[in-house]
C-alpha cells in the first residue's frame, strides 16, 4: 500500500529551521517520487485548523487489514508547539488517526524522549521504513473551574517554568534577538529574572488514593517522558510507552541550593536533593488556589488557580 503524506508545514518554527527541514523533505520526496501535498500555516493556531480540515475530509483511523491503493498519512514539520496544535485537532476524531513527525523546533523534547532522529534526512527514512504506527502515551487534561481540556505530547507545567515561558514571549528583546538566530539569550534572560522572583505556592495533590499538601511549590511537571525545557531529563525513567505519568514537584529553596539542584539535574542525580519530589500514577489531580502561570507543550495556559486532572492517552504515531 502507497502512502500519500499531507504535510503541515510550520516555517517559523525553530526561527526559521523548519524552513529548510521542509525543503530537504519535499526534494528527497520529489527523488523518490512520494506523493504528498503541502500546507503551510500562516499564523499562530493555523495548524489546527489545517488539521481539522484534513480529519474531517481526508484522514482516516489506520488499521492493518485495509485494503487501500494509498494511505493518507499527516506529517508535521514544525515545533513542539506545532504537534501540540495538530494533536488537539484531532482529540475529538478518532485515535487511531497516526501522526508522523519530523522535528524542526528549537527544543524538539516530544523527538527527544519517543526516538525521533534529530537528523531530518533519518528521522523522514524512520516514517518512510515504518509498516505501521506505534502506540504513544500523551496526557489528557482537563481543567474544572474554566470547563478547559486538551492534549500535552510533552508535558504540562505549573510555575516557574510556566512563567518563564510567559515572562520569555513578553520580553521585548525576544523579537530583536530572534532576528539574529539568538533567541536562547532572551529565555536565558528570563530564567534568571524568574528564578529571583518567582514565589512558592501552597498545592493540594491527589493520586494514588492520597492526598498531599505542598506549602512552597516552586516547580510542579507532569510528563509521559523524561524530557523538558529542551533536554533536560527531569524524570529519566518516564516511558512514554507505558500508560504512567511522571509528576515532579520542586520546592522553593534558596538560590544557592537551587543553583545546585540544577547542577544535579545536569548529572541526572536530582533525585538526590531532599526538594525534589518525584512520583508515578495513572491518574492526577492539583489543585492551586492562588493564581499561577502554566503551560502545556510551551503553550501558556494562563495565569489562574487551577484545578486540574490528568490521565494518559493512547495515540498512535508513525515512526
Amino acid at each position: 500500500m502507497k502512502t500519500h503524506f499531507h504535510l503541515v508545514i510550520n516555517e517559523k518554527a525553530g526561527s526559521g529551521n523548519a524552513r529548510k527541514v521542509a525543503k530537504q523533505v519535499i526534494k528527497q520526496m520529489q527523488e523518490q517520487k512520494i506523493d504528498y501535498t503541502t500546507y503551510y500555516t500562516d499564523y499562530a493556531g493555523h495548524e489546527m485548523e489545517i488539521v481539522g480540515t484534513l480529519a474531517e475530509n481526508t484522514l482516516i483511523p489506520w488499521s492493518s487489514k485495509m485494503d487501500l491503493d494509498s494511505f493518507p498519512l499527516l506529517l508535521i514539520l514544525g515545533g513542539d508547539g506545532t504537534l501540540h496544535g495538530a494533536i488537539n485537532a484531532l482529540k475529538n476524531y478518532h485515535s487511531a488517526i497516526p501522526v508522523s513527525y519530523i522535528p524542526s523546533g528549537s527544543g524538539n523534547d516530544f523527538a527527544r524522549g519517543v526516538g525521533i532522529p534529530k537528523d531530518t534526512k533519518k528521522a523522514l527514512n524512520q516514517i518512510l521504513n515504518a509498516q505501521s504506527p506505534k502506540e504513544i502515551e500523551i496526557i489528557n487534561y482537563n481543567e474544572e473551574i474554566r470547563q478547559e481540556e486538551g492534549l500535552a505530547v510533552n508535558n504540562i507545567g505549573i510555575g516557574i517554568d510556566a512563567t518563564i515561558v510567559q515572562v520569555t514571549n513578553e520580553s521585548a528583546s525576544k523579537k530583536a534577538l530572534n532576528k539574529f538566530k539568538l533567541g536562547s539569550f532572551s529565555y536565558i534572560l528570563s530564567i534568571i529574572r524568574v528564578l529571583f522572583t518567582q514565589k512558592g505556592f501552597p498545592i493540594l495533590v491527589e493520586m494514588n488514593g492520597k492526598k498531599m499538601t505542598f506549602d512552597r511549590a516552586f516547580l510542579c511537571t507532569v510528563t509521559t517522558h523524561p524530557y523538558f525545557g529542551g533536554g533536560v531529563a527531569i524524570a529519566p525513567d518516564a516511558d512514554p510507552r507505558k500508560p504512567i505519568l511522571d509528576f515532579v514537584l520542586v520546592e522553593r529553596i534558596n538560590i544557592f541550593k537551587i543553583l545546585w539542584l540544577i547542577f544535579l539535574l545536569s548529572q541526572k542525580k536530582q533525585m538526590q536533593s531532599k526538594y525534589f519530589h518525584h512520583f508515578q500514577t495513572s491518574k492526577l489531580r492539583i489543585i492551586s488556589t492562588i493564581p499561577q502561570y502554566g503551560h502545556a507543550d510551551g503553550e501558556i495556559l494562563g495565569k489562574k488557580s487551577y484545578d486540574i486532572s490528568f490521565t494518559t492517552q493512547t495515540r498512535l504515531f508513525w515512526f
